[in-house]
């Protein structure tokens, strides 16, 4: 029995295959799949692909939490539809005014600046997009919205909600993307401190209710309360976004960072609908977007301004009486210098004397 055993067991054995030989192939493989991603970005395709596959899968799993959305939003009673319709007209009532006062002040700020109709509106489009899963988790926070590329989706695009910034699109398909939200551990932000223009970065915690500044020295003047906006850079959001509110800031002297948390303004765990935003290329306060240090795009019309003109100096004063003439400012004949010195300091000479009547 035991040699039938091992007789047995030796086909089997080399029927598998030695491991350095199935090791061999799998590096082979994963070195082609390295290649073929390197040169022709092969594995962003595929996952492009595997994406609009997906799509369908998501909206199915995610069609009974919105069949049960219209079920109870249908069978609202009519009471509180009138009380939620009156309430939202008193509200819009009270927007319109407040636009219109703040459309007034503007247009009074531009005339007193001489900068009417000077500049562009920065958003020059924006498309809303509903959220139809989502991923929230310590390292992970991303949601998935309805709209892709055939709605001129891109990647890296800006993603905002009435209150802050989300985040920005990550993988797009043909009918959905895929929203990295800015409290993602992946996701760094540049953003500035409103009161004090300083400058930082903030990171993802994994918490849909909190961010984190790593990069804030010990002595940084930051306190709680401070407001974090969009400081421009990166090339995705320009320049003075809502991003969080500063709500712990710990210092400690023996460390040379500071330990800053802060709160976004988005909601991000209650938001069922975001708002994709175009921003204009030709407005000063554009994104601009590099890549390895140098920038995609600018003005090849731009160029250096010349110099000015040096005013020419007057020739140094030669001696002589020619230069003496040619002096400005000197009349010709008039004395100068000592002469007008000795003229000045020359005693007058004395009166002459009557001559003396004979007497008669």
């Amino acid at each position: 029995m035991a040699g039938f055993a091992t007789g047995a067991g030796r086909p089997l054995q080399g029927r598998g295959g030695s491991p350095g030989f199935r090791f061999a192939l799998y590096a082979i493989v994963s070195i082609a799949f390295m290649i073929l991603d390197q040169r022709f970005n092969w594995l962003e395709r595929a996952h492009y692909i595997l994406q609009a596959a997906s799509y369908p899968v998501e909206l199915a799993v995610s069609s009974p939490v919105a069949a049960w959305r219209w079920m109870q939003s249908s069978f609202a009673t009519r009471d509180s539809l009138e009380a939620e319709n009156q309430r939202l007209r008193t509200r819009l009532r009270d927007l319109e005014l407040r636009s219109m006062r703040y459309d007034a002040l503007a247009q009074e700020n531009a005339a007193l600046l001489g900068l009417r109709n000077s500049l562009p509106p920065l958003a020059q489009r924006w498309l809303p997009a509903d959220i139809v899963n989502i991923q929230l988790d310590s390292l992970r926070q991303r949601v998935l919205v309805d709209r892709g590329s055939i709605n001129g989706v891109t990647a890296s695009q800006a993603v905002l909600d009435d209150r802050g910034v989300v985040g920005q699109t990550m993988h797009v398909g043909p009918w959905s993307a895929q929203v990295i939200l800015i409290t993602d551990p992946e996701h760094a932000l540049p953003v500035q401190i409103e009161r004090t223009g300083l400058r930082t970065i903030t990171v993802g915690a994994g918490d849909s209710t909190s961010l984190a500044l790593p990069y804030l020295p010990a002595n940084a003047d930051i306190r709680v309360g401070d407001v974090l906006v969009t400081s421009g850079l990166g090339g995705v959001f320009p320049p003075g976004y809502p991003v969080a509110r500063v709500t712990e800031v710990h210092k400690d002297t023996v460390q040379p960072l500071a330990h800053v948390r802060a709160a976004p303004f988005a909601h991000l765990d209650t938001d069922t609908e975001v708002m994709l935003v175009w921003f204009r290329h030709d407005s000063p306060a554009a994104p601009l977007k590099e890549r390895n240090g140098e920038l995609t795009t600018g003005d090849r019309n731009i160029r250096p301004l010349a110099a000015p003109v040096k005013p020419q100096l007057a020739p140094a004063a030669a001696t002589g009486p020619a230069s003496k003439a040619s002096t400005p400012g000197t009349l010709q004949g008039a004395p100068t210098g000592r002469q007008a010195a000795a003229v000045h300091t020359k005693p007058s000479a004395p009166a002459p004397k009557k001559p003396e009547r004979p007497p008669t």
